[in-house]
This record gives C-alpha cells, sequence and structure tokens, in this order.
C-alpha cells in the first residue's frame, strides 16, 4: 500500500498507539501518504459525551500534535489530518462551527449511527429492515452529495440479512451513486482481518458489476494495521476476484 486514510488515534478511546508509532509504521512499511481520519467530535443538543469518539476537547492537541509530526516527517511521508464521521443532518451546523478554524484536510463518511446518539442504534447491528437498509443508503448518498467527504469507510456496515434480491437494490443503487462520482468502495481492512461482516464478498460482487475502483483502508486502530502486509494481500486479492481496479490515492491527496 502506498496510502491509508483512514487511522484513528488513541483520542477515540477504543484505538491504541501514539501518534508517532502510527507514522513510524507507515513510514517502514513504504507508505507515501498517511492519512489521520479519527472519529470526529460531536455537539449534542443534550450534552450527551460519547465514549467511541474524540471529546471537542481533543481538537487542539489532536491537530497541534499531528501538524508538528507532519513537518518532522515531511522528508519521509505526506501527512494528512481529517477525521471520519457520520452524516447526521440536524447535527451537521453544529459540527461544522465546531471544525470551522481548524486546518481540517479531508474527511471520510463511516455512518455508523443514522440519528444522534445514544438513542441510534449502531448500524452494524443485524437487521433484516428493507426500510432500515433503503435509509442508510439514502442518508450516505444525500451526505456525500454535500461534497463534504472524500469516500465511504466501510460502505456495507448496515449489516441487512434479510433477503438478497432485498439487499442487492439497495447496495447496488450505493454502488451506482459511487461510480458516478469516481468514488472508489472501501476495502475495510480492519473488517477482512477479523471476518467481520463488513467487507463483505457479497457486497463486492455487487461493486465489480456495477464497475467501481476500489481502495484498501486499513481503519487503523493500532500501528501494526500499517504493517499487516498478510491482511493488505488478501484485500488485494478480494479487490482481483471481482474484477474491483484498487486506486492507491485520493484525487488531491496524493503525494506533496
Amino acid at each position: 500500500m502506498l496510502a491509508n486514510y483512514h487511522t484513528h488515534t488513541r483520542r477515540c478511546r477504543h484505538a491504541e498507539g501514539s501518534d508517532r508509532e502510527f507514522i513510524e509504521a507507515a513510514v517502514s512499511h513504504g507508505m507515501r501518504v498517511l492519512g489521520f481520519s479519527d472519529h470526529c467530535p460531536w455537539i449534542f443538543d443534550d450534552g450527551y459525551v460519547s465514549g467511541t469518539r474524540m471529546l471537542p476537547s481533543d481538537l487542539d492537541g489532536y491537530f497541534t500534535s499531528l501538524t508538528d509530526l507532519k513537518k518532522e516527517y515531511a522528508g519521509d511521508i505526506t501527512i494528512y489530518i481529517g477525521f471520519e464521521a457520520e452524516y447526521i443532518p440536524e447535527l451537521m451546523e453544529k459540527q461544522n462551527r465546531l471544525l470551522a478554524d481548524y486546518p481540517v484536510d479531508y474527511m471520510i463518511m463511516g455512518q455508523h449511527f443514522m440519528r444522534p446518539e445514544p438513542d441510534a442504534p449502531y448500524t452494524g447491528s443485524v437487521t433484516s429492515s428493507e426500510a432500515e437498509l433503503a435509509e442508510y443508503v439514502e442518508l450516505v448518498i444525500r451526505g456525500l452529495e454535500t461534497g463534504k467527504y472524500k469516500y465511504v469507510a466501510h460502505p456495507d456496515l448496515l449489516n441487512y440479512v434479510g433477503d438478497d434480491e432485498i439487499y442487492a437494490r439497495h447496495y447496488s443503487r450505493l454502488c451506482q451513486y459511487l461510480a458516478s462520482q469516481d468514488i472508489p468502495v472501501e476495502i475495510n481492512l480492519l473488517g477482512v482481518k477479523e471476518g467481520r461482516h463488513y467487507t463483505s464478498e457479497k457486497f463486492l460482487k455487487i461493486a465489480g458489476e456495477t464497475g467501481n475502483t476500489a481502495i484498501i483502508g486499513c481503519d487503523a486502530h493500532y500501528p501494526s494495521f500499517l504493517t499487516d502486509t498478510a491482511s493488505m494481500e488478501k484485500c488485494r486479492r478480494l479487490a482481483e476476484k471481482y474484477s474491483l481496479r484498487i486506486v492507491d490515492y485520493l484525487p488531491g491527496l496524493g503525494e506533496k
């Protein structure tokens, strides 16, 4: 892998390793680009504090640390500073204000919830509801249409286990939209490595038939994910199996 844009930090409270350790791992693997995309803070109307994402108070440290390291390692690797976030319309204005004064390079969409926490169910939970699948696909497309997100992390996260024809109908719509916008589907290394329901071969078959491109996202919660050549190769073999051309760099986020 020449680039990874899906990298977390311990600020999200379910990842481990220092910022420097992630960068050192990427450099040792020969990566030319490393994008940090930790789970973005939200400002919840009721003051709820999420246990699975950065706090607003973490923002200064996030950008200070990574900006300093970006300069220090400029001769070894290009570093971008961004976020992974859901598209939740009723919370977007507050999030935009929160981030307005920070030099955000990019964002990726990871639609873990479709409504504000804590009442919204995790989209990775098993469901046989076609309505939930349709809502998920619609919300992802609406979010991408804002132009805010470079691509979708684990696009098949909605864990629909009902009729295969229904699964194909709705995920085909998502794949068709991604293809029309030249947005690659992510082959999620964490999901492949741990045998999660994403990235599923059923989804990749649809993407291949649609003519999508693909990008490998390490979803690195540990520095070791950035040197896991065995899992990277498994992701590549999946792309080849379903005739998905892998792209190394996201538009506008290549080497500097």
